[in-house]
């Protein structure tokens, strides 16, 4: 059985952390399926669902379209504020209008915070070893 393909396909990336979300947005019923699998068995717990669906309730826009979201690095954390970000880069292909909306909740603002690196010599990547006069 064949699925019926979305006349028209909005795709864009999200990135947070070391979490990337490729996703493809169209026309629909609101429904989310992220790496295969759907949206509230992926994301199980309430408060990552509702940063996901942060872009869509600031622009009353929740049950109109569907997302096809593939995330890959990262944690739960870290893969649901991605998709936050990839579905409002996509929401900005659809109307230019939503961009001040989008923009004033900061969902178009990447999260640059990493882990920062260890660094040779030193314990950790600012921890150094315990100073030693004599």
């Amino acid at each position: 059985m064949a699925t019926k393909k979305p006349e028209i396909e909005y795709l864009a990336t999200g990135r947070r952390k070391t979490a990337i979300a490729q996703v493809r947005l169209f026309k629909g019923d609101g429904t989310i399926t992220v790496n295969g699998r759907a949206f509230a068995d992926y994301f199980p717990t309430t408060d990552v669902q509702l940063l996901v669906e942060a872009p869509f309730k600031a622009l009353e826009a929740m049950g109109q379209y569907d997302v096809i979201a593939k995330c890959v690095g990262g944690g739960a954390v870290g893969q649901a504020g991605a998709l936050r970000h990839g579905i409002a880069r996509a929401l900005i292909q659809v109307d230019e209008n939503f961009r001040a909306v989008l923009k004033k909740a900061g969902f178009l603002t990447r999260d640059p915070r990493m882990k920062e690196r260890k660094k040779p010599g030193q314990p950790g990547a600012r921890r150094r070893f315990q100073f030693s006069k004599r």
